[in-house]
């Protein structure tokens, strides 16, 4: 009556090991290391700067308890955060020698400790908020204005050339604030441009004016319009600033918007705020440039004599470059850039898109410079480098775009991010910076961990004073459904805040509750005066329904939490769920299957040790006092 069959008590005990192993990671803590990543997107980390960091360190007599290279970059572990703030030193001086200038980014950084066999069954550790690890909070506020000044000037591009393109004569376009003025002599002159703007440019709100012998149309960008820019901007601006944070090697940062134009970055174990808030603050253009070959010229250059308007920049893996400083084309006109093939070749390739003026622009330039190069430049800091130079084959009009030869497809993956996301698209100012110790997260870990501690004893002790044997088998099922929580914690990768360790204890308190009604419920059919075998089999079937009405009307209120929820809100209910769904398993599986172990095999069973059930004038009830 009360056996399970051997295939439950065989997924229960693989249940169990995966959740030690997958629990076992937390309990090594995490490794001091140095972080080498790409400051410049026309270099890349890879096996080559793996080996030359190997052999730097050796050089300087520095070990380290290995090297392994990722998606961020190179990353060093060391024993100690002396060798590692050491190996900083040593490692800053040997890829960045003009400081002014620097190449990589090397950033100290904590791996996590685990042993190699762990790592290899993709074993991890919960990723640490920034309350328990320490780090840096800044929140930004994006200058909607300055996106809108930016969209506006676009856009009296596009009336140039489209008062061009319909041969209307007009007295000047001009920007005023927030509003585009259109001048014009002559009344039939200013309708039919009103036409040929509404047709073309529908976000714009038109409205006439009359100044003197001037006709006027005032362009202004309706408010869905402005709402639809404010939205992209603070898109945009979050996913340039998920590119950057990555060259600080933060395992999980946490970049979201806040209100209607700022945006939150917590930086969970980065203590140098300076650092943080240049790559931050970086800013990055794109231009478009005419390669200079002339012969000679490149030879003049280097020997200091450049050619009157060109410079020399380096291409993608160091070879110079001589290119005009004249600006054809700026990453303004770029509304989009996808990595793909060559229709003709099956070469990597990056399709690019230009709005109306980028267009007129590119195929002018394109058609007068049929076989001649372009190169297409990222200007940093005030410095540039060039991402691509191609040939110019044929005249290229529709403004769509296509930039292929010599690419892996990897590099024209690289190429389409950066192309696509390497600048702001709106101003940002911090205005507001906070910067959490690392002494104050482990006080706050130790204060999570010895709550969670005490609390989970308190109850242990009560349960087995109070139900004995039941009890015994409730602590145990207990136990079960806090390794169960934080196995899947750390197999989803998740991030442990203060608020998420409130969640565990909380899911500890609401798991036993469930086992509390399975004991009162066999005590209950006890005293009904059921065999033992009888009540045990009919407490747990009978209590499941009561546990289950209750844990689905607490989920739904944690998937409301989820839902609707933000920031800490939204962590402590993801915690929560979980902790519903391994609370079931634990209290009604795990559980009965220790109750059958210890009591299914006997066929003459007397009484169950759960502590008092009910005691008449006369007579005991089954079970022991």
């Amino acid at each position: 009556m009360n056996r399970y069959p051997l295939w439950k008590y065989i997924t229960i005990a693989i249940a169990l090991v995966l959740g030690f192993v997958y629990t076992l990671p937390n309990f090594f803590g995490e490794s001091p290391a140095v972080q080498l990543s790409s400051a410049k997107a026309t270099i890349k980390v890879d096996d080559k700067a793996k080996s030359r960091v190997e052999e730097v360190l050796t050089a300087a007599g520095v070990t380290h308890d290995g090297i392994q290279l990722d998606l961020n970059g190179v990353k060093t572990r060391f024993r100690d955060t002396d060798t590692q703030l050491k190996a900083k030193d040593i490692l800053e001086k040997a890829f960045n020698p003009d400081a002014s200038d620097p190449k990589y980014v090397v950033a100290l950084n904590l791996l996590p400790a685990s042993p190699q066999w762990l790592t290899a069954v993709h074993a991890l550790p919960m990723y640490l908020g920034l309350d328990l690890r320490g780090g840096v909070h800044f929140l930004l506020q994006v200058d909607m204005k300055g996106a809108l000044t930016k969209r506006l000037d676009s856009t009296s591009a596009d009336l140039r050339t489209l008062m061009r393109d319909k041969s209307l004569r007009h007295g000047g376009i001009n920007r005023e604030g927030e509003r585009i003025v259109v001048k014009f002599r002559e009344a039939e002159t200013r309708d039919k441009a009103k036409i040929a703007i509404t047709d073309n440019q529908p976000d714009l709100l038109l409205t006439e004016l009359a100044d003197g012998g001037d006709f006027k149309l005032v362009a202004t960008l309706k408010p869905q319009a402005q709402q639809k820019l404010g939205e992209f901007a603070l898109k945009q601006n979050i996913t340039t600033l998920h590119n950057r944070i990555n060259e600080l090697g933060v395992a999980e940062p946490v970049i979201q918007q806040q209100g209607a134009d700022r945006i939150v970055v917590q930086l969970p174990g980065v203590q140098d705020t300076a650092k943080a808030k240049d790559i931050l603050g970086r800013t990055a253009t794109l231009e478009i440039h005419m390669v200079d070959d002339t012969p000679g010229g490149l030879e003049a250059a280097q020997a200091g004599n450049p050619p009157f308007g060109t410079e020399v920049y380096n291409e993608r893996g160091g070879l110079p470059l001589l290119v005009k400083k004249q600006v054809v084309l700026t990453g303004d006109r770029l509304t989009d850039a996808q990595p793909g093939f060559d229709n003709q070749t099956q070469e990597a390739a990056v399709h690019l898109t230009l709005d109306s003026a980028g267009a007129r622009i590119f195929r002018d330039i394109t058609r007068d410079n049929v076989g001649k190069r372009m190169a297409i430049l990222l200007i940093e800091k005030g410095k540039g480098e060039v991402v691509t130079a191609p040939v110019i084959r044929t005249e290229i009009g529709g403004g769509r775009v296509q930039i292929s030869g010599r690419m892996t497809t990897s590099e024209a993956n690289d190429t389409a991010l950066l192309l696509r996301a390497g600048s702001l698209a709106a101003p940002m100012e911090i205005i507001e910076e906070r910067t959490i110790g690392p002494s104050l997260g482990a006080e706050n870990i130790s204060k999570g961990f010895h709550s969670t501690l005490w609390g989970f004893a308190a109850i242990a002790l009560f349960m087995m004073m109070y139900y004995r044997i039941f009890g015994v088998v409730s602590v145990l099922a207990l136990a079960s459904n806090l390794l169960f929580l934080i196995a899947i914690l750390s197999l989803l990768q998740a991030t442990l805040t203060l608020p998420g360790i409130a969640a565990i204890a909380l899911a500890l308190g609401m798991a036993i509750d469930s086992n509390v009604l399975i004991n009162e419920r066999i005590r209950e059919e006890l005293r009904a005066g059921m065999p033992p075998q009888t009540a045990i089999s009919e407490g747990y079937e009978r209590a499941f329904g009561t546990i289950l009405d209750s844990n689905v009307t607490t989920l739904i209120v944690g998937l409301m939490l989820l839902i609707f929820g933000s920031g800490p809100v939204r962590g402590f209910a993801v915690v929560h769920c979980l902790g519903i769904l391994t609370s079931i398993f634990s209290s009604v599986v795990v559980s009965r299957a220790l109750v059958n172990l210890i009591y299914g095999s006997k066929k003459k069973l007397t009484g169950l040790a759960i502590g008092q059930v009910w005691k008449h004038s006369s007579a005991t009830a089954n079970g022991q006092k």
